[in-house]
């Protein structure tokens, strides 16, 4: 393995001293009075499989077209690789895009559909035909090579699209929602295959997705977007676990807000008092009295009983809804003063008398687990 391919481990976003492979700085698009990508600055590392997260309408797409070449920023610097790309065509950037579509000739076999851009480039027949079965390899499609892309499923579609994506050894792979075609089961097992097949080569991949489980899955680093903008950069457990507003919290994975105001704080605890009662919370520097916060905390950190709980946060609900969902179930606990609180807790085996609707029950979590929030 090459040192391009580690930085997963070598993390070198954490370095101040490393150097960016990718570099946008104060990028936006305006489309009339609208600016669909707003004041972006963002550094991608070599080696990095980096995952633009965001709705739709936000503008990671635009910022992703931008950086292959196909639309031009209204303001702004891209650099790749040390090269400005201000002013370089799309097909002299050393980069290469897959699109959500695949895009494959129906009318070419898989091996010619691969082996297109070799061709159309003057590559001799013989040497792009060897690094197509290369390629193929790769993706664990040998056995395809004559098929046409109808014969194909999904999952093996979407494997010559990235195949062909590839072949071209470009420095920056620019997957535009690879994955969204695919069915849930398949889309979760091509996402290990996709890591992989990342690993090897050792290109930067910089993916755009709308699923939140794909970018945790997929990424060594989320950029999360919103209106257009960046509001947050950070390695996947950061993102779920230190959000920096309430909009991230919101937007990643399943959350229970509660919105109050700073009520007493001391060295090792804080004091927030919401309309469900006080939570006590983790001290954040800086927060005075009278302060409007907002504190999230996740499902799966509250603990849900028939009884009373030992917990620094504790309160009690009717179960409104349960969800089985094999491995856990999900709760909707209705509060007395109506408000719905949702729980994940872990399904036993062969359970004799699970927590089920219309029960009185008590719930209960650490400060630990309350994550206060100011935006």
């Amino acid at each position: 393995m090459g040192e391009t391919i580690l930085a997963a481990e070598a993390r070198p976003w954490r370095e101040a001293t490393q150097k960016p492979f990718v570099r946008i700085r104060g990028i936006s698009k305006l489309f009339g009075d609208l600016a669909a990508v707003d004041d972006v600055s963002l550094d991608i590392y070599q080696g990095e499989l980096f995952c633009l997260l965001g709705g739709s309408g936000c503008g990671k797409s635009t910022l992703l077209r931008m950086l292959a070449g196909f639309e031009t920023p209204s303001k702004g610097h891209i650099e790749i690789d040390g090269q400005e790309m201000t002013g370089i065509a799309a097909n002299l950037r050393p980069t290469n895009m897959m699109f959500q579509s695949y895009a494959l000739f129906p009318h070419m076999s898989v091996e010619k559909n691969v082996a297109y851009g070799l061709l159309r480039e003057g590559v001799p027949k013989t040497e792009a035909m060897a690094r197509t079965a290369d390629m193929l390899s790769l993706v664990k499609l040998e056995g395809f090579a004559r098929r046409r892309p109808q014969q194909l499923s999904g999952g093996q579609q979407q494997r010559v699209a990235l195949a062909r994506s590839l072949i071209k050894q470009p420095k920056l792979l620019l997957l535009d929602e690879p994955l969204g075609a695919l069915d849930k089961k398949l889309r979760e097992e091509t996402q290990f295959e996709l890591i992989r097949i990342q690993e090897d080569l050792g290109v930067t991949f910089i993916v755009v997705t709308h699923d939140q489980e794909e970018a945790m899955t997929l990424s060594t680093r989320i950029g999360v977007m919103d209106r257009g903008r960046i509001v947050q950069v950070g390695e996947p457990r950061q993102i779920y676990e230190a959000p920096d507003t309430k909009f991230v919290a919101d937007f990643i994975g399943s959350v229970n807000i509660f919105d109050g105001e700073v009520d007493a704080a001391a060295p090792d605890m804080m004091r927030v008092n919401t309309p469900e009662g006080a939570i006590l919370c983790p001290p954040l520097p800086g927060l005075k009295a009278h302060q409007k916060v907002h504190v999230a905390v996740r499902p799966e950190r509250i603990q849900l009983s028939r009884g009373p709980i030992k917990a620094a946060n504790t309160l009690q609900g009717i179960v409104d809804e349960v969800a089985y969902m094999g491995n856990l179930s999900v709760y909707r606990v209705r509060l007395e003063g109506g408000r719905c609180l949702k729980v994940t807790a872990a399904n036993g085996l062969h359970e004799e008398n699970p927590i089920t609707w219309d029960e009185a029950v008590h719930i209960g979590w650490s400060a630990a687990a309350s994550t206060v929030l100011t935006k």
